[in-house]
Parts: C-alpha cells; sequence; structure tokens
C-alpha cells in the first residue's frame, strides 16, 4: 500500500495560507470539480512538477478569481481596494502562495522518510491567466473548499495518475493490491511500524492509524505513545512586503501583530493544540500552559481520531 500524503497535503495547503494571509484557514470538504460551478470565471494555472522515487508528477493549481483576489487583498493587509479581476499583481501573489505551499508539503514529506517515496523535490513550470474551461481537459481534478475566517475561498488542484495512490484519502484510488486488514492484523502491522520508526516524526496516514482506533482504540493507542512529535511555540507573524524583507539588515527591530500581553500558540506538528506563556527554567526557556483542549480534542485536532 502506497504511503497516504493526504493529510500533509491537506495542513500544508491550510497552515501555509494562514502564515502568509493572517487568517485561520480550514477545509471544509474535497471533492470532484464540478465544471458548471465554474462557468464563466477566469482562473490563475500555476503548473507544477514534483520528483519522487516513482517518477515525477505533474500538478496544476487553478485559483478561480473569487480566490485571487482575496488571496492578495489579505497578502498586504487588508490595504487598498479589493480587485474585481485578476491582474498581474494578483498572479504574482499567487505564484508565491503556491510556491510556499508546494515547498512546505515537499518538505513535510521528506521529514517523514517515506520508504516509497524518498527525497521529494518541486518546481514550479510555468503559470498563466486562463478561462475555467481550460479544467474541462483536466482529469482527476479536486475542489478544495476553503473557510477563511468568513470567507468560502476555493482551491483547485489537478492531479495526474502517478500520484493518486499516494493521495488516496483524497481521490479513493489506491495500488492494485488487498489492503484491508483484520483487526489482529493490523494492531501486528503497527507493532512492527512503531519499532522501525519510533524516532521518527510520523503522520497519522503512515501508521494506518484510522484502522487502528475503529476498535479497541484505547489499547491501540497505546502502541503510538513513544512516537515523538515536534512541539514548537508562535511568537507571532506578520505579512511584509519582498522589498521591505530585502532592506533588512543586522540590528532591524522587526515588529510582529502579536502583543506583548497575548498568549503564545502551542504547535504540535506545526497543528495549534493550545495557548500559553513564556517562562523562564533553570536559564531556558520554558512554556506554562494556559489554555489546551481535552484529551479527546487533542487527539482529533492531531488527526488521530
Amino acid at each position: 500500500m502506497a504511503s497516504d500524503l493526504s493529510n500533509i497535503l491537506k495542513d500544508e495547503l491550510t497552515n501555509t495560507l494562514e502564515q502568509l494571509l493572517s487568517k485561520s484557514a480550514s477545509i471544509d470538504n474535497i471533492q470532484e470539480l464540478n465544471q458548471e460551478d465554474y462557468e464563466s470565471t477566469q482562473c490563475i494555472k500555476v503548473d507544477v512538477k514534483f520528483d519522487f522515487s516513482a517518477g515525477t508528477t505533474n500538478w496544476s493549481f487553478f485559483i478561480p478569481t473569487i480566490s485571487a483576489t482575496k488571496f492578495e487583498y489579505f497578502m498586504l493587509g487588508g490595504m487598498g481596494d479589493l480587485k474585481e479581476h485578476i491582474d498581474d499583481e494578483i498572479a504574482d501573489a499567487v505564484n508565491e502562495i503556491t510556491s510556499n505551499i508546494c515547498g512546505s508539503f515537499a518538505t513535510s514529506v521528506n521529514a517523514q522518510n517515506f520508504a516509497d517515496i524518498g527525497s521529494i523535490k518541486f518546481e514550479l513550470v510555468g503559470s498563466s491567466i486562463v478561462e475555467s474551461s481550460v479544467m474541462q481537459d483536466k482529469q482527476n481534478t479536486y475542489e478544495f473548499s476553503l473557510s477563511m475566517d468568513s470567507e468560502k475561498l476555493p482551491v483547485l488542484i489537478s492531479f495526474d495518475d502517478l500520484i493518486l495512490p499516494y493521495i488516496s484519502s483524497i481521490t479513493g484510488k489506491e495500488q492494485d493490491e488487498d489492503i484491508a486488514l483484520a483487526p489482529d492484523s493490523a494492531q501486528e502491522n503497527a507493532q512492527q511500524t512503531v519499532a522501525k520508526t519510533s524516532n521518527s516524526n510520523l503522520s497519522s496516514e503512515q501508521l494506518g492509524i484510522s484502522s487502528l482506533l475503529s476498535e479497541n482504540s484505547a489499547h491501540n493507542l497505546q502502541l503510538l505513545f513513544n512516537i515523538k512529535l515536534k512541539l514548537s511555540v508562535r511568537l507571532g507573524t506578520k505579512n511584509f512586503l519582498l522589498k521591505d524583507i530585502l532592506r533588512w539588515d543586522i540590528g532591524e527591530i522587526i515588529e510582529l501583530d502579536q502583543m506583548v500581553n497575548e498568549p503564545l500558540e502551542i504547535l504540535v506538528n506545526g497543528v495549534k493544540i493550545g495557548e500559553g506563556e513564556a517562562v523562564i527554567v533553570e536559564g531556558k526557556f520554558g512554556l506554562k500552559v494556559k489554555s489546551i483542549g481535552n484529551e479527546s480534542l487533542r487527539l482529533n485536532q492531531l488527526g488521530l481520531k
């Protein structure tokens, strides 16, 4: 069974948009494209190729006008007027966003050391402003329905056949093999996986957690307790123009949006699970938890439930 990269793709899509646009992002739904929903509208088409052990896979991102104009508007911090039509400045902003999404996706995949993926690299092949009708010629196109604050902003991605088994939770298409496991076999498989990879940061899809937790979940969850997850703390974020970043030098003071009295975000594998405040513990920085969900909520946030 091919490693499933679906959760990594979804996480990096939302996390990258949050970081670049300073807006909370979530995916409400993923479904195959209904062409009728995008008649008579323009899109920004960004072509990307990924090289990994199985070969080269080519993706096309389609960002419709409603999303592209909002992305640039958010990226500029809501300054100026919201544009009604796509222009070159919006296309440049979408290119930067797409590049960051693909870069984060590749970095996260490489961190997992999937045996059947190897090292994955990406390259932006080109971009253009197109009419939505060009999507009619694209197979395997999926609509990622995003919520950003109160906005509903779709992102469309067209995949080639090679990558489909590796995003089976999105496409429903798997490699031609019997992947169904009896409960005892699933547990034995998980034990072997944990033993081999206990020192790695693992995605829930790699461990097959959805099948593990379906029966005897409390016992099966204990099999995962020794898996290491990366804890990080987000001090704050802010969007800057490229020209400002290029002007920075040693000694520059960069002001963030975060107020000094506001709590810090606690992230596990890039997913926010709570808030806290910085403390000093024996000369080292520490974190005092101020708010955090219960065990069930944390499992859900981490995609383990």
